[in-house]
């Protein structure tokens, strides 16, 4: 103990203040700025794979009325509504869910996009709702959650009866011209 009042003095104030400026920086590195500059470099990995590959072009007359027939070409068409569909009963029984009945409508238009309503009364715990909606919108980019509704019987219960409705959008079939 007397060695290190001796060194202490030795150092006097200046020194021991510059000791334990040292020491809090040791563990301010670890907590703050190395979480900083991992985040930083993902962030700059996430923006050199963002940054185009080929040299850009201008956008042409050309490549303008190609732009909606790319936009359509994104959407699955519509003789695979039933694969769709499949999906959206693979994804509830992922998640546990209990679908009932549900109401199903077609609605097509003179052009654009068919959409396919549905509308599923379900029974599950919150966060079965919570996954199912999650890996819909996850793994479905062509369904929308249009309204969501829910009911719990009892404060104490943990199943929730609610309501569903989605829509799942879809190009017309190949024979059909889009404008």
């Amino acid at each position: 103990m007397s060695r290190l009042r001796a060194l202490l003095q030795k150092l006097g104030a200046a020194g021991v203040l510059g000791l334990g400026v040292l020491f809090f920086c040791i563990p301010f590195y670890f907590s703050a700025l190395l979480p900083a500059e991992r985040e930083l470099s993902a962030q700059r990995e996430a923006t050199e794979r963002l940054r185009p590959s080929g040299p850009l072009r201008p956008a042409s007359a050309d490549s303008r009325s190609e732009e909606p027939q790319r936009f359509y070409n994104l959407f699955p068409p519509a003789d695979r509504l039933t694969d769709q569909l499949e999906t959206v009963y693979a994804l509830a029984r992922e998640a546990k869910l209990e679908l009932m009945q549900g109401e199903y409508r077609l609605e097509k238009r003179d052009a654009g996009l068919i959409a396919y309503r549905i509308t599923l009364p379900i029974r599950g715990t919150y966060a079965q709702i919570r996954s199912f909606v999650g890996s819909v919108l996850k793994e479905m980019p062509i369904a929308s959650v249009d309204a969501m509704r829910f009911e719990r019987k009892k404060a104490a219960e943990t199943l929730i009866e609610g309501q569903i409705r989605l829509t799942i959008h879809l190009r017309p079939g190949d024979d059909a011209t889009l404008r």
